[in-house]
């Protein structure tokens, strides 16, 4: 394996992590998330919606396909980070919540990157 496969695969396993480990939060209705999406008028529809898309992002970074899962994720975040930035707030208790969310920007785009020639449309076809 050469030091880049090392390099893609540990900004594919970051989010897929950050992804994965939340789940459990809007999935179980955790007080701190039903509150979060409630400020941002998405409950319960949101929640449940958001934490569907990140986890095929975070199972797709995990795979051949992680280029799509990056796509994906990069998507979700950007939306994330927006509504910390407009509503929810960057310090206090949403401010562990908002790195995540920048971390997980930041990784996905360095996936997109490097894997840039396996997008559809963008780079070689997908086999």
């Amino acid at each position: 394996m050469n030091v880049k496969t090392i390099i893609t695969w540990i900004f594919q396993i970051i989010p897929a992590v950050i992804l994965l480990q939340t789940l459990r939060f809007k999935f179980t209705a955790d007080p701190m998330s039903v509150e979060i999406f409630t400020a941002l008028g998405m409950e319960p529809w949101g929640r449940i919606l958001i934490g569907i898309l990140e986890l095929i992002a975070g199972i797709l970074l995990l795979t051949p396909r992680a280029v799509l899962g990056a796509v994906l994720a990069f998507g979700v975040m950007v939306g994330a980070i927006i509504g910390h930035v407009s509503i929810l707030g960057v310090t206090g208790q949403h401010g562990p919540l908002f790195l995540m969310a920048v971390a997980t920007l930041i990784c996905s785009a360095i996936v997109i990157h490097l894997r840039r020639t396996q997008l559809p449309l963008f780079g070689k076809t997908m086999e």
